[in-house]
C-alpha cells in the first residue's frame, strides 16, 4: 500500500516543487529501502516508532550521520505528503529530530593547481581530455555544480555580457557572470565542440555526448576523466572532485574579500548559513596580515630587544 503512495510522492515533488532527477532517485532509493526495513502491511503501520527503529538500525550498520540525516529527512517529506493527503491521521515524523553532525570544512585546490589541471589538459592530445580543460574553467569561473554543468544549453551563454544563465535546483535560476579568459576559452571551444555531435546532426547542450542517452556528457563520466587527470598532473586523485572545484570557486572568492551575499547569490545557496562555511577557511593573506600589522608582532623589537633576550625574560 505504502508502495503506491511513493510513487505519487514522487510525482508530486517532481511536478509541484520541481525537484531534480537526481534528488528524486534519491528520495526513492531512501523511501524503499525503509519499505523493506518495515515490512508495512497497512498504512497505520507507519509510526514513530517504525521510523525510530529504521534510524537505530541503520546506526548499528555504521552508517554516517549524514546519511542517516539524508534518510529521515526524505521518511519526513514523505510524511508530511501522506499527512497533506489525509492518507494519516497523523504525522510520525515530526518530532524525530535528525543525528548530530559535523560539518567538515569544503576541500579545495589552490589557482595553481586549477592551473596546471587546466593546463595539462589544454595540451593533450585525446579531445575528452581537452574538453574537461574547458569544463574546469568554466566551473571554477562560475562556481556552478557538476549537474548543472554537464546538462548547460549552449543558448545559456552570453557572451555580449559575459554571463551564464544557470538553472539550478528547483528549477531556480541565477545568473553568475563569467571573467574574461573563460569568455575566450569558450570562443575557441567551438570546433572541438563539434566532434562529439554526429555529422549532419545539432545540440542543445555546451557539452555534448556521443553516446549518452540524455545527450550530453554524463556527471560520471566527467568525474572519471577529472580523476584521471589529476593523476596526471601529480595531484591526488582523492582531493579532487567537480565539488572540490565548486569549493575552490567559493574560497578564492572570500578570500579575496569577495561580498557573502554576491558569493551566496553566484553559488544558488537558498540560505546564506550555508554559504558561510567557506568563512572558516583562513586564508593566508590574513594570516600573514595578522603576523605584520598586529601590535604584538613588534613587541621587544621597538625597545631594541633580540629574540634571545626576550625568550630568556619570559
Amino acid at each position: 500500500m505504502l508502495g503506491r503512495h511513493i510513487d505519487y510522492f514522487l510525482q508530486m515533488m517532481s511536478a509541484e516543487k520541481g525537484a531534480a532527477q537526481n534528488s528524486i532517485a534519491a528520495y526513492e532509493r531512501d523511501l524503499q529501502q525503509f519499505l523493506e526495513f518495515g515490512n508495512f502491511e497497512t498504512d497505520t503501520d507507519l509510526n514513530k516508532q517504525s521510523i525510530e527503529n529504521f534510524m537505530q538500525s541503520l546506526r548499528t550498520r555504521g552508517f554516517a550521520a549524514k546519511t542517516i540525516a539524508r534518510k529521515l529527512s526524505a521518511i519526513k517529506e514523505f510524511c508530511k505528503f501522506l499527512y497533506s493527503e489525509k492518507i494519516i491521521k497523523d504525522n510520525p515524523a515530526q518530532n524525530i529530530l535528525s543525528p548530530k553532525q559535523e560539518k567538515p570544512l569544503p576541500k579545495f585546490l589552490t589557482a595553481e593547481e586549477i592551473t596546471t589541471l587546466i593546463k595539462e589538459a589544454a595540451s593533450a592530445d585525446d579531445i575528452r581530455i581537452q574538453r574537461i580543460a574547458v569544463m574546469i574553467e568554466l566551473m571554477y569561473a562560475t562556481g556552478m555544480r557538476v549537474s548543472e554543468l554537464v546538462a548547460l544549453p549552449l543558448s545559456a551563454l552570453n557572451f555580449k555580457k559575459k554571463q551564464v544563465t544557470i538553472l539550478g535546483k528547483g528549477s531556480k535560476e541565477r545568473i553568475v557572470p563569467i571573467a574574461e579568459h573563460a569568455i575566450g576559452t569558450l570562443k575557441t571551444y567551438e570546433n572541438l565542440r563539434n566532434e562529439f555531435i554526429k555529422k549532419n546532426s545539432e545540440s542543445l547542450f555546451l557539452f555534448p555526448s556521443l553516446s549518452a542517452t540524455d545527450g550530453h556528457l554524463t556527471r560520471d563520466a566527467f568525474f572519471k576523466d577529472l580523476k584521471n587527470l589529476a593523476a596526471r598532473c601529480d595531484i591526488y586523485p582523492s582531493r579532487i572532485s567537480p565539488h572540490v572545484l565548486r569549493h575552490s570557486f567559493a574560497t578564492h572568492l572570500i578570500n579575496n574579500d569577495a561580498d557573502l551575499r554576491s558569493v551566496q547569490k553566484m553559488l544558488g545557496h537558498e540560505s546564506i548559513n550555508t554559504t558561510e562555511i567557506y568563512t572558516h577557511i583562513t586564508s593566508q593573506r590574513l594570516m600573514n596580515a595578522v603576523c605584520l600589522k598586529h601590535p604584538l608582532s613588534h613587541y621587544g623589537k621597538e625597545s631594541g630587544e633580540n629574540d634571545d633576550t626576550t625568550a630568556e625574560n619570559q
